[in-house]
């Protein structure tokens, strides 16, 4: 929000579970007025029993800064979904379409034996791309066995052979990064304030507004918890438990991912008094405006 306020911004959601209506308390959406400060796009695209991808997002944002930068404005892409946001800025290798048939296969293998089963069996096909996505990525899962299956060869060997197009976007990379026990402090207060906003009772009338438990949307971290909660299969307490143990292994791959795959410059909070926010915040809009004109100078500069 400083970035997007100080240099005439618009913000892009890179989150992919942000894309869905509904999930508001679980993907801590922006409120009312924070959306009337700065413009926010890419939220609430598809309705939560849908399916999306990579791909779909990479058109919207991709369309959402066009306009932005048609109108003069500097988009400012925010969130922690390193895939999606590598689709957008550098395009997608050419994979083979969804295929429907091998995907309800997969989906059946998956009601009788369960998703780590499904895991177990992309981390024995291609350890790579499981690593990458995780036990808990179903959408990434399913894609990355339904690809390596049809096509006999592993989804990452694919990627890494392909390579990725290059749109020719400019780009500012910046990483905002907490101490250790500061940040696994920070994550369980942010689960036990989101149960108390009304979590619980969102969750609840996704179901009861007929969104299929094995939907996308519900397999996202929380939402997958607090339907198992719902369903009678696990306390509160558990679920709260679980979804604070997820997020903390959820954030530990992210700052993997964007330490060994972005070039962004790091800015790391030491406390969480307002003055330490306030002195990063400086920092990190010194260093923006130090990086846009740097390329407005440039040859060339003041493009995209």
């Amino acid at each position: 929000m400083a970035v997007a306020e100080a240099f005439s911004g618009e913000i892009v959601s890179a989150d992919a579970m942000q894309l869905y209506r509904g999930l508001d308390i679980g993907t801590a959406k922006v409120d009312s007025q924070t959306l009337g400060r700065v413009p926010h796009h890419c939220l609430d695209l598809f309705a939560p029993h849908e399916s999306t991808s990579a791909g779909e997002y990479a058109r919207a944002a991709s369309s959402a800064v066009k306009g932005i930068l048609d109108r003069g404005h500097l988009p400012v892409l925010v969130g922690g979904s390193g895939f999606y946001l590598r689709a957008l800025l550098t395009g997608l290798a050419p994979l083979p379409a969804q295929d429907r048939n091998w995907r309800r296969a997969l989906e059946a293998v998956e009601t009788r034996r369960g998703l780590a089963h499904l895991y177990k069996m992309l981390l024995a096909l291609d350890a790579a791309w499981a690593t990458q996505v995780g036990a808990a990525d179903r959408q990434r899962i399913l894609r990355g066995l339904e690809v390596t299956l049809r096509c006999g060869e592993p989804i990452s060997s694919m990627l890494a052979r392909e390579g990725w197009t290059e749109p020719g976007y400019e780009t500012i990379w910046v990483g905002l990064s907490w101490p250790r026990e500061i940040l696994r402090g920070r994550i369980a207060a942010r689960v036990d304030a989101m149960i108390d906003a009304g979590w619980v009772s969102e969750v609840r009338a996704l179901l009861e507004g007929g969104v299929p438990r094995e939907a996308a949307a519900l397999r996202a971290i929380g939402y997958r918890e607090l339907t198992a909660h719902l369903a009678g299969e696990m306390s509160l307490g558990e679920a709260r438990n679980s979804i604070v143990n997820s997020t903390r292994q959820y954030a530990k791959r992210q700052m993997t991912w964007f330490r060994k795959q972005t070039p962004a410059e790091w800015f790391e909070r030491s406390s969480v008094e307002e003055t330490d926010r306030e002195a990063v915040e400086a920092r990190v809009l010194s260093f923006v405006s130090a990086r846009l004109e740097s390329y407005r100078c440039a040859p060339g500069g003041g493009g995209r």
